[in-house]
């Protein structure tokens, strides 16, 4: 599947939605949105997959998200290195801007296991310019975010921030591909990475994406 970015609510986070919208694997029934802020990327997988879990450790921003009630998401305040969430029990589990909150490796093996086997994990992580190996992107990338302040509405994060994040791009890839053995990573010019992930059925060969 294929959307669009939000024109009446656009951010850096919201831009890279598509992503996660477009690997929801064929005939998914059950999605985790992992840091789910106010809620959007959740509404937006609702009308794809019939029911989403929505996690946030902070309460304020889920009580932001539960103004805007639709059918087949449940709202979890939780935290995802201590909840209680069914290992394997998940078809996709989605992840934006909320890795670089905890240890990174510790966060992906938590991800990881919620997935079901032929499930899919879709991460979109920030990390950290190291110069001047990125000073191009974030060039591309400041350019980029004025165009798209042109044509559509900006959009403030609710949720605490964490600036800088603690690992560069080219760590936080190096963390990825050692705890999720053949992941995709992708750098965006927007300041962010993507990761996407399948777990492999049982008697099947390594995971691919």
């Amino acid at each position: 599947m294929s959307r669009r970015p939000h024109a009446d609510a656009w951010n850096h986070n919201v831009h890279h939605h598509r992503i996660v919208l477009d690997a929801v694997p064929r005939g998914s029934t059950r999605a985790l949105d992992v840091g789910c802020g106010e809620g959007l990327l959740a509404r937006d997988l609702s009308q794809v997959v019939p029911h989403v879990t929505a996690i946030d450790r902070d309460a304020p921003t889920i009580e932001l998200a539960r103004r805007h009630p639709c059918d087949g998401i449940e709202y979890v305040v939780g935290d995802l290195l201590t909840n209680e969430l069914e290992p394997g029990s998940f078809d996709l589990v989605a992840s934006i801007a909320t890795l670089h909150h905890m240890d990174t490796a510790v966060g992906l093996r938590c991800l990881r296991e919620l997935v079901r086997p032929g499930g899919t994990l879709v991460v979109i992580g920030l990390a950290r310019s190291r110069y001047p190996r990125d000073a191009g992107y974030d060039l591309a990338g400041t350019v980029a975010t004025r165009a798209h302040r042109l044509t559509k509405t900006f959009r403030e994060v609710a949720a605490p921030m964490v600036w800088p994040p603690p690992l560069t791009f080219a760590e936080s890839r190096a963390v990825a591909e050692a705890e999720l053995p053949g992941v995709s990573y992708r750098r965006h010019v927007l300041w962010r990475y993507s990761l996407i992930w399948v777990r492999e059925r049982e008697g099947s060969g390594p995971s691919t994406a």
